[in-house]
């Protein structure tokens, strides 16, 4: 019997067992704190909290700096060079001597030149005796009045000679001058290509040294046809605003990494596309009195585009990019559920997105915990405090 008596009594303990885990069950909760039956707590995440605020627009364009002024100093007149007059690489001023070719024929044509001159006006001055002297006489009928026409023709004949001397003798000092070869600009000018001794001729082809003038300095910045459009619309549609009448500033970033210490101005854009490119070439000009700019130098250049009043700034890692590539944001509404925004980006300054469209000044934009927020979530949000803070 006492088998038996076990056996039977075995499906009631097991009953009493079940009945005692269904009365604990219901006695603990099934979610997290403060949660209902199958809820987790809502996550946490970190937001900023979309202004409006004026900021000054500038554009990264690239370029190279050239010389304000150039000259290339060639010869006028052939000869050999009798000495050089300067320090290579050295600040020289308009008007000063940089060479010297042998004057010695060219002092000769003009003495001889002087001499021609001389004779000529000696001749004038006897055809123009002669005239006055047969003036007096036809009328006295001494002298025909044939006689009297011939001595009036020598003398215009003498004066004429009398120009061709002295226009000869103007061209002799214009040579004898052009042996001196002087600076048209003041610059900095570079090595020479020729030494004492050396033989040159008039006009050729080959410089013998030149000067550029480097202070100020130009900037020659090339642009995207597309940048120069958008800017012009941006411009007329009020979106950004720039001072009247007044030339955008400039400021350059060195190949080092350095800031350029002055600031320039934009002084002309071409008024064709290069079609190879499609780029339009800007100029600025940039003081230069310590010649830290040299001709042919890369620089990049910040340039002052305008100020745009209502512009919306917010972290870059609040904005993220879809399957299709386009701009979207999580943004935490007043009921504090999570929503997507899809929204147009329109350059990147510093570590802030510049937004045209899709936000609104108060608007949470969930920056932090974006791998915890899903749409249509629920969200406790915290202020965003930027890393290093």
């Amino acid at each position: 019997m006492g088998p038996l008596k076990t056996f039977a009594a075995l499906p009631w303990a097991g009953l009493l067992v079940a009945l005692l885990l269904a009365g604990c069950g219901k006695g603990a909760p099934s979610g997290g704190a403060g949660g209902g039956p199958g809820q987790m707590p809502a996550p946490e995440v970190g937001v900023f909290t979309v202004v409006a605020a004026p900021v000054s627009m500038t554009l990264e364009l690239v370029g190279r700096t050239a010389p304000y002024r150039i000259a290339e100093v060639r010869p006028q007149v052939g000869g050999i060079i009798k000495s050089r007059e300067y320090q290579e690489g050295g600040q020289i001023t308009a008007g000063e001597v940089l060479y010297r070719i042998d004057p010695a024929r060219y002092q000769a044509a003009q003495d001889s030149a002087e001499a021609a001159l001389v004779r000529a006006r000696a001749t004038m001055a006897r055809a123009r005796m002669k005239a006055e002297r047969y003036a007096n006489l036809v009328k006295n009928k001494a002298v025909s009045q044939e006689d009297f026409d011939d001595a009036e023709a020598a003398l215009k004949e003498a004066a004429a000679s009398v120009q061709v001397a002295e226009a000869a003798l103007t061209a002799a000092r214009i040579e004898l001058e052009y042996t001196r070869i002087a600076s048209p600009i003041d610059g900095r000018i570079g090595r020479s290509t020729v030494t004492q001794g050396a033989l040159v001729t008039a006009n050729q082809e080959m410089a013998l040294a030149t000067v550029q003038q480097l202070d100020p300095i130009h900037v020659d910045l090339t642009q995207s046809a597309a940048q120069q459009l958008r800017l012009r619309r941006d411009l007329e549609d009020g979106r950004l605003q720039r001072a009247e009448g007044g030339q955008p500033r400039v400021t350059l970033v060195l190949e080092d990494g350095s800031t350029y210490p002055h600031e320039g101005r934009l002084e002309f854009a071409e008024v064709s596309v290069d079609p190879g490119m499609g780029t339009v070439t800007l100029r600025a000009t940039f003081p230069n009195p310590e010649h830290i700019l040299l001709p042919g130098m890369f620089v990049r250049a910040q340039v002052e585009e305008g100020t745009r009043q209502d512009a919306i700034l917010v972290p870059q890692p609040g904005i993220q990019r879809d399957r299709q590539g386009k701009a979207v944001a999580l943004v935490l509404n007043g009921d504090g559920v999570v929503e997507q925004r899809q929204v147009e980006t329109d350059r990147a300054l510093g570590d802030r997105w510049l937004i045209n469209a899709g936000l609104a000044p108060g608007d949470r934009l969930i920056v932090d915990g974006l791998q915890k927020a899903r749409p249509g979530d629920q969200a406790k949000a915290v202020d965003w405090v930027p890393a290093g803070r």
